[in-house]
């Protein structure tokens, strides 16, 4: 089975990677409030975003809390599963499976991958391995990592990612998949204006430049931050994200009020700046969207890409700032 191609949305740049839908709200009742009555927003947002030329959706094994879980892959399958064939064909589904204690061996993601599947309802072109275990037991990835490969040589998955390492477990991973004759299609990391050590000094993304690998940003909206307008009186979330807000905005007012600045020039929304700083750091931004709107100006974003000088100020802003979103702490060196 040959990888599947991500298609631009219409009217994106050449040769600047498009925007891609990230699900993990879809069942998130902790962090997003998600319950069941929302199913119907959550599945016109999907519509649209399809309408709108999005074709990459990731998801995972473990979106979804408490009794939901799964559920984000459930809903995802059975979104596609409804639309027609001819529009479901350009789709790219992905999904990270989670390297828990109890996956051990070549074997170790055999189940989770079959029920990935069946959640999906067999419209799975993408596993990707959810975050290293070198940092705490280095001896259960490489198996994990064999187990994924084999997917992949026997056809049963179109292409395989990694998510969470860094520049040197990356050429690890890359080197020991290449072994296999095993190309490793992407990589995910958390990148954002908020969280930008991927596109600093000796970060991932050069060696995903260098290795041919795509780059792909989780959280390029800082889980709303970014989104937000300068001042006090902005929205705040209620639960964790709420004392995430507390806690980050009072430091971030410079670079909000930069963001809006180049938004407003460009008659844009704020979220369309952020999610073009990663775009111009040759990064794909998998945009959590739960709404129509929110597919709208995600998708018109791409539609457009910033100036060299909007860009090296919103870098200056976001290198020295010293207000960061919370590091993965599974991120892998």
């Amino acid at each position: 089975m040959a990888a599947p191609s991500v298609p631009l949305p219409a009217g994106s740049t050449p040769g600047v990677p498009g925007v891609g839908v990230g699900t993990w709200a879809w069942g998130n009742r902790f962090l997003w409030g998600y319950d069941p009555g929302q199913d119907e927003v959550l599945a016109a947002c999907f519509r649209r975003a399809v309408d709108l030329g999005l074709t990459l959706f990731d998801t995972a094994d473990s979106y979804g809390t408490g009794r939901f879980d799964g559920r984000s892959e459930v809903l995802l399958g059975r979104f596609v599963d409804a639309l027609p064939p001819v529009r479901r064909r350009p789709l790219t589904v992905a999904t990270k499976l989670a390297p828990f204690p109890w996956r051990l061996g070549r074997r170790g993601f055999e189940a989770a991958f079959e029920a990935s599947r069946r959640r999906l309802r067999g419209h799975l072109d993408r596993v990707q391995l959810h975050w290293s275990t070198a940092r705490y037991a280095p001896w259960q990835e490489g198996p994990l990592l064999e187990g994924l490969a084999d997917l992949e040589q026997q056809g049963q998955v179109g292409s395989l990612g990694v998510s969470n390492l860094g520049p040197r477990r990356l050429r690890e991973v890359h080197q020991r998949l290449a072994g296999r004759g095993v190309r490793l299609a992407s990589l995910q990391v958390q990148l954002s204006l908020l969280a930008p050590d991927a596109v600093g000094e000796g970060g991932v993304a050069s060696v995903c430049r260098e290795l041919d690998i795509d780059l792909l940003a989780y959280s390029p909206l800082a889980l709303g931050l970014l989104t937000q307008p300068p001042g006090a009186g902005g929205h705040r979330p209620a639960g964790p994200r709420g004392l995430l807000f507390d806690r980050l905005r009072p430091g971030i007012q410079p670079l909000l009020k930069v963001i809006e600045r180049i938004a407003q020039a460009r008659g844009a929304p704020m979220a369309a700046v952020a999610i073009n700083w990663c775009r111009a750091h040759g990064a794909l931004p998998l945009v959590g969207m739960r709404r129509e709107a929110q597919a709208e100006e995600a998708a018109a974003a791409a539609g457009w890409c910033l100036a060299e000088e909007e860009r090296q100020e919103l870098d200056r802003m976001a290198l020295q700032g010293r207000s960061r979103m919370p590091a993965n702490p599974f991120q892998s060196a």
